[in-house]
């Protein structure tokens, strides 16, 4: 658990094990209340059942190609505002 107190924000990690243990689960509950009524966000991260390093790579990998057409859009747009400018 890790508690940020300026952003007022309360992060809890829970291992695939903790997350099935519905006992556990349970017991967090009153701690969620008890940080909601302090006006503090509470925020659950649950482990994944995937490879975490394949995933994180793909999304990585899917961001910088995602960034690198952004920038190439970009550059046609701002080819095309300076061939009509020129024409004008």
């Amino acid at each position: 658990m890790n508690i940020h107190e300026q952003q007022r924000i309360v992060e809890i990690w829970l291992t695939r094990r903790e997350k099935d243990n519905t006992e556990l689960r349970e017991g967090l509950k009153s701690l969620y209340q008890d940080y909601k009524n302090k006006k503090y966000t509470v925020a659950v991260y649950c482990s994944g059942e995937q490879d975490l390093y394949r995933q994180t790579s793909d999304l990585l990998c899917y961001n910088r190609r995602r960034i690198a057409e952004l920038e190439e859009q970009q550059e046609q747009e701002e080819d095309a505002r300076q061939e009509i400018g020129l024409s004008l």
